[in-house]
């Protein structure tokens, strides 16, 4: 039997403002994270500031990753530019981003150079090392998947926290950086970054095992992602930190995977146990910055911008896979 148009009428009258009410008295979304500085994380003999992010409703016992930022910039363009707090909601993690003063460097870099602020204790790396300690105490993280990764100095940075503080962090990501104690043997840090110091890997080595004497690891897992065509940092440099690292670890200097990722060549050495130590990223024609994929497919992230350098592979993407955060 069928109905006329008059008798269905307040069937859908019914309907829409039924859809409407529901609409109307749902109840408000939560708000979405947000960057937040966090004081008083210690005695911060580095004079930092400390900012972090935390997803929403992000239950205990997640990784916890520590961001640091290049020259010129600070957290929170950092946080967005290169996605890693887009990557912290989508997989379930937290962030935590030191931040230069210019008090300390005036063009905010951090001091990968200076022997005060790369030692054990002192300085800059005991500033983020206390704050990693206190994100740890206050969302219950897992403290067997604290990873530390950074930009240029913050690059230079992150091979001083994985030599300082190796027990704190499970791996680290350079990007576009130095090898740990690189001023020390070249001389000044210029020469470093332009040039590249001269050293044997057993001689790289030595300087990260110094710099935490008597320590038998687990030694962190090292990611280097470099530009080909960086003239700030010279590619020398990710030489420098594979030498250094895989010296470390007790491996050997040829690769074990030789391939392409994204169409840049790509490396893999692995340590005696067989297990990825070291891994490369050679980013053919690039210059000096962070790589971004901007977009919403799966493995894109980041945001194009001033040492944000869109170049089809997504660097925090491809360290959050390798580190198994999603």
């Amino acid at each position: 039997m069928t109905q006329t148009r008059a008798a269905l009428r307040p069937t859908v009258l019914t309907a829409l403002l039924a859809a409407l009410l529901s609409v109307l008295l749902a109840p408000a979304p939560a708000s979405a994270a947000s960057l937040q500085e966090v004081t008083g994380f210690g005695s911060n003999p580095g004079a930092l500031k400390m900012y972090r992010y935390v997803p929403d409703g992000l239950p205990a016992g997640r990784p916890v990753v520590v961001a640091l930022h290049g020259c010129t910039q600070n957290a929170a363009g950092y946080a967005s530019g290169t996605g890693w707090t887009t990557l912290a909601d989508r997989w379930g993690f937290s962030v935590v981003l030191p931040q230069q003063q210019s008090g300390n460097n005036l063009s905010q870099c951090f001091n990968w150079f200076d022997p005060a602020d790369i030692r054990r204790g002192q300085g800059e790396a005991a500033s983020v090392a206390q704050m990693v300690d206190r994100q740890l105490a206050d969302v219950s993280g897992d403290p067997s998947r604290v990873y530390v990764t950074g930009l240029s100095a913050g690059g230079g940075m992150t091979a001083v926290m994985m030599a300082a503080y190796p027990e704190k962090f499970a791996a680290g990501g350079v990007v576009a950086g130095l090898p740990y104690g690189c001023a020390q043997a070249a001389g000044t840090a210029y020469v470093c970054m332009f040039v590249g110091a001269t050293q044997t890997p057993a001689q790289w080595g030595d300087r990260v095992r110094a710099a935490r004497p008597g320590y038998t690891g687990p030694w962190p897992v090292l990611t280097v992602f470099q530009g080909t065509a960086d003239y700030t940092v010279r590619p020398a440099n990710m030489t420098a930190l594979v030498d250094q690292w895989t010296n470390v670890h007790g491996a050997d200097r040829t690769a074990d995977v030789a391939d392409t990722v994204a169409g840049y060549p790509h490396r893999v050495y692995r340590g005696p146990a067989g297990n990825a130590v070291v891994e490369t990223y050679s980013l053919t024609g690039m210059g000096h910055g962070q790589p971004v994929d901007p977009g919403s497919g799966d493995a894109q992230c980041g945001a194009a911008g001033a040492y944000f350098l869109d170049v089809n592979l997504c660097a925090a993407y491809r360290l959050g896979k390798a580190w198994q955060l999603g």
